[in-house]
């Protein structure tokens, strides 16, 4: 019989598979190493068997204790089931950012889970890694094995992947493109391809690593991004800065529409640092020959983004980009599909200002015979874009507030623009990120706060902030935004992940009446 003791055995030996469709003019043979294929179904697991085990030969882990880690959700997938084959309990610490279906895993295998806000210091007591922390020291036996700076990470990689990749290719691997994250699978999976490449004389194999535009490994700040178990906002100790030979940085525009394109195209259903490794790889491989052969390592699998990257409402909130499946239905059929059925939906639900302002037609009229100005169909991008042309020297596109600004001054910013909302921001900016959004502070919370006496006017606006404004993508039409500002007052413009501006129904009208 043939069969394996326990899931641990399955653990690594994970395939290559060619890339033939979104590699259309490249010469070179370019593989990807399919790492959903491991039991917990990322690259992750790699590195959580050789932590714990390190840790028990080490004696920092003893039968009953309890594994505490930081993680954006694969890592502690790997840790629930090594955990759970050796009888550890776990507890893990997750940014907000990460996806629920990713939290909803981690809880399915038994752990313990706390959530901490994105948008903090990664050195405060309340970030990822200050919680963790906290939680390693209160819970008795408890042991981290913190991946950022576990020599046992890289060492996983160099023992298992490094090796998997130069036995599959034969030896002919000439370039390898692996996302940067907490550091371990660059460091250990390139620098043993380096080494055993080193004396062949075609060359070593070249490392590039692949990194969110804003991460630290790409020459950014650590701004934050869509795109989540890559790229950092602080430098890990296992992160080895000789093992690549370049980085390069993908938006998360081009990351997600990669990502649907490798499911669509070549059946991979993979997540976003997937696409954005393989958006990375393809950049380099456009020189390439064809003696050349790229393996790009696919950390995890797009189950856990279903409502994220492969959900169409989610990105278009985001104003990121996407191709649009074209239907193959006969008429008949399409009315049966959910999305025709959402579309349809939509359309009989025109507000009530959208109907009043279409009842006016060409000529001015409301009768039977009016028109609809076609401008409702407009993306409203444009109306944010014209928002200066429309409020001549008065509006700015992108009115903000910092924490430390004033209840009197935020007060007089609003007064002056005319708006009731303000989102409140550490460091106003042209391409402000959605992530940079702190939240918002509205009028009506200002001047409740005074009129109680909760707060005076020289106090900091920071402790009357609300959630932040609800977000449109650029790409929604007029009448859509239209239907949205029926609910709410004031709306965020989003476009590829950065806010665009605010808008307003007065906006709109303005617009469609210029």
């Amino acid at each position: 019989m043939r069969y394996a003791e326990n899931v641990l055995d399955l653990i690594g030996h994970t395939p290559l598979v060619r890339l033939n469709s979104v590699t259309e003019g490249i010469e070179a043979t370019v593989l990807v190493k399919v790492e959903y294929l491991n039991p917990g179904g990322s690259v992750k697991d790699r590195i959580a068997l050789k932590m714990i085990e390190a840790a028990e030969a080490e004696g920092k882990l003893a039968p009953g204790g309890t594994v505490v880690e930081p993680t954006s959700g694969n890592t502690g997938v790997g840790l629930a089931i090594v955990a759970q084959q050796k009888g550890y309990r776990t507890v893990f610490v997750t940014p907000d950012k990460v996806g629920q279906e990713k939290r909803d895993v981690l809880a399915a295998y038994g752990a313990e889970l706390v959530v901490t806000p994105t948008s903090v210091d990664p050195h405060s007591d309340e970030s990822y890694y200050g919680v963790a922390n906290r939680l390693e020291k209160d819970i008795e036996g408890a042991y981290q094995p913190n991946q950022f700076f576990n020599p046992a990470a890289p060492e996983s990689h160099y023992e298992t992947t490094g090796p998997e990749i130069w036995e599959d290719t034969a030896g002919r691997v000439t370039h390898v493109v692996i996302g940067a994250g907490t550091g371990g699978t660059i460091t250990g999976t390139g620098r043993f391809l380096k080494e055993v490449s080193a004396d062949r004389p075609s060359g070593p194999v070249r490392v590039i690593g692949a990194d969110p535009e804003g991460s630290v490994y790409s020459g950014g700040t650590g701004r934050p991004y869509f795109v989540e178990g890559v790229g950092e906002d602080m430098w890990p100790g296992n992160y080895d800065a000789s093992v690549p030979d370049e980085v390069i940085a993908v938006d998360d525009d081009a990351a997600f529409a990669m990502t649907r394109r490798l499911a669509a195209e070549e059946g991979l259903l993979v997540g976003g640092s997937s696409g954005m490794a393989v958006v990375a790889g393809l950049r380099a491989a456009k020189d390439l020959g064809p003696d050349d052969v790229m393996v790009i390592v696919l950390p995890d699998s797009g189950r856990g983004y279903l409502g994220k990257i492969f959900n169409d409402p989610w990105m278009d909130e985001r104003g990121l980009s996407y191709a649009r499946q074209e239907t193959i239905l006969p008429a008949w059929a399409q009315g049966r599909s959910r999305s025709a059925e959402k579309d349809d939906d939509a359309a009989s639900a025109a507000p009530a200002a959208t109907s009043s302002a279409a009842a006016g037609g060409a000529d001015g009229g409301a009768g039977d015979g009016a028109q609809a100005d076609p401008r409702w169909e407009d993306e409203v991008g444009a109306v944010v874009a014209d928002k200066e042309d429309l409020f001549p020297g008065s509006v700015p596109t992108l009115v903000t507030a910092a924490p430390t600004t004033t209840v009197a001054e935020a007060i007089a910013t609003m007064n002056r623009y005319g708006v009731d909302a303000l989102p409140v921001v550490a460091e106003p900016r042209h391409d402000l990120r959605i992530g940079e959004v702190r939240g918002t502070v509205t009028v009506s919370a200002l001047s409740a706060a005074l009129a109680s006496g909760r707060m005076a006017a020289g106090d900091p606006v920071e402790a009357l902030m609300g959630p932040m404004l609800p977000i449109v993508g650029a790409h929604a039409t007029v009448r859509q935004v239209a239907e949205r500002l029926q609910c709410e007052d004031t709306l965020l413009v989003t476009r590829g992940g950065v806010v665009a501006g605010i808008v307003t129904l007065h906006d709109l009208l303005a617009y469609v009446t210029a």
